[in-house]
Order: C-alpha cells, then structure tokens, then sequence
C-alpha cells in the first residue's frame, strides 16, 4: 500500500478516536477533572429524575496537586476566584479526597471517586446532579437529552 492510501484509510479513524477522547473526557491534563451539572428548569428534582427539563448548568474543574496535598478548583467562563482545599488526600487527579476549608461553599464536592464528584452530606459545598460531557454540550445547544442526571 501507499503512504497517501494508508493516510487516507487511518486519518478518519484517528480524527474519530480524537473526538471520542475529548468529548467523554477520557484524555483530560494530568490531575485535572471536570465537572458537568446540570439544573431542573420549570421542574423539581424527585431523585436524580427532573420534573421539568435539564438545563447544562456551570462546570466544575479540579486539580489535584500530590506532592503540596493540594486540589485546585474553579468554575470555567465565570469571573470567580478559584480556592483551594489543602491536607488531601490524593491518589491522582480522579481520586482524591480533602478535609472542609473556608472555601468549600464555593465549589460542589469535597473528594471526586474514579472522576466523579461524591456528594457532600455534611451540606458544606453546594448540591450538584451531574452528566456527562456529551450530553451537557448537547443541552448547553438546546438539545434535549432526557430528564435524569447521571450522578
């Protein structure tokens, strides 16, 4: 086979594993995570079921810091400050977990397992229902993509 033919049958395989990559987040920075939540608009939620209809709502972002014991955070297009949890524990940037700190009303989780955000029963942080990136990126277009958040 040629180079031009070989380039022609492999190019659209590797365009179509680059967006699946990006779009399910599986290749990300090291040690960083993002959060997709989503909100319940002219509804309520019963669950993690929406009696209206889902809204992408603000993106979370994580970094996690090992060798300080330090999780970064920060809310992607929103002039806010970021904050800092530190005295983590840290695994990598998909697992970790960190005590409270003054800055934790700012943001949704206090540890994230296996990249998703655990909800906080202490009532510290914000409530969240999260998707994932395909579908917040859908709803953030205005196309529907059902009534229950994945987490």
């Amino acid at each position: 086979m040629r180079t031009s033919t070989v380039s022609i049958l492999f190019s659209p395989i590797i365009v179509l594993l680059g967006a699946w990559a990006w779009v399910t987040d599986f290749v990300t920075i090291q040690g960083e995570s993002t959060i997709y939540t989503v909100a319940c608009n002219n509804g309520e939620w019963r669950g993690d079921t929406c009696t209206g209809a889902l809204a992408a709502s603000g993106r979370f972002r994580f970094r996690a810091l090992p060798r300080r014991k330090e999780v970064l955070f920060w809310t992607p297009g929103k002039n806010e400050p970021s904050g800092r949890f530190i005295d983590c524990r840290i695994e990598d940037g998909r697992n970790w977990t960190c005590p409270p700190s003054a800055d934790a009303p700012r943001t949704i989780t206090l540890s994230l397992e296996h990249g998703q955000a655990t909800h906080d029963a202490t009532g510290r942080t914000q409530s969240f229902r999260a998707v994932s990136k395909w579908r917040w990126m859908l709803l953030r277009w205005g196309v529907p993509t059902g009534r229950t958040a994945d987490y």
